[in-house]
């Protein structure tokens, strides 16, 4: 069964997760992963969200205020051995739903070349490729995407 807990980045739960997920993104791109420390720091994001599978952490995600009304997705994560179980998918829909209440129309976020499925699941939920943003820009590992949030 799963539920989805929102909460703020002093959650021990999504703090474990976050580790995992840093773990991961190390294995994967090594000493290029410490390029993007800066950008995800979560020490004071109030939009946190920990997915719990039969009342284990074994997801998370979060998002802050890029701009007037887009929000980035941050920290998305699910232990392997959760994944393709959905709960990826209810955390995402979570994020959108708590921006959408909050006043936000659009979700942008980064990926890494290296994550094929990341890539494959954003864009099977509607998310599109778009131009780099902000710390991105000219970035060859990283790839952007946009979704317009309907209420």
């Amino acid at each position: 069964m799963i539920k989805i807990l929102r909460d703020n980045s002093d959650n021990k739960d999504f703090l474990e997760l976050v580790q995992l997920l840093d773990n991961d993104l190390n294995s994967r791109y090594g000493s290029i992963q410490a390029q993007y420390k800066e950008y995800n720091k979560i020490s004071t994001i109030d939009t946190v969200l920990i997915g719990y599978f039969n009342k284990i952490p074994a997801g998370c995600g979060c998002f802050k205020v890029l701009s007037g009304d887009t929000i980035e997705i941050k920290r998305m994560f699910v232990k392997p051995e959760f994944r393709g179980s959905g709960l990826a998918k209810s955390i995402l829909h979570e994020i959108e739903k708590w921006a959408i209440e909050k006043g936000y129309f659009r979700a942008v976020l980064e990926t890494g070349i290296k994550q094929p499925e990341a890539i494959k699941f954003y864009s099977n939920l509607g998310y599109l490729r778009i131009e780099n943003y902000g710390q991105y820009i000219g970035n060859n590992n990283s790839i952007c995407m946009s979704k317009k949030l309907n209420k």
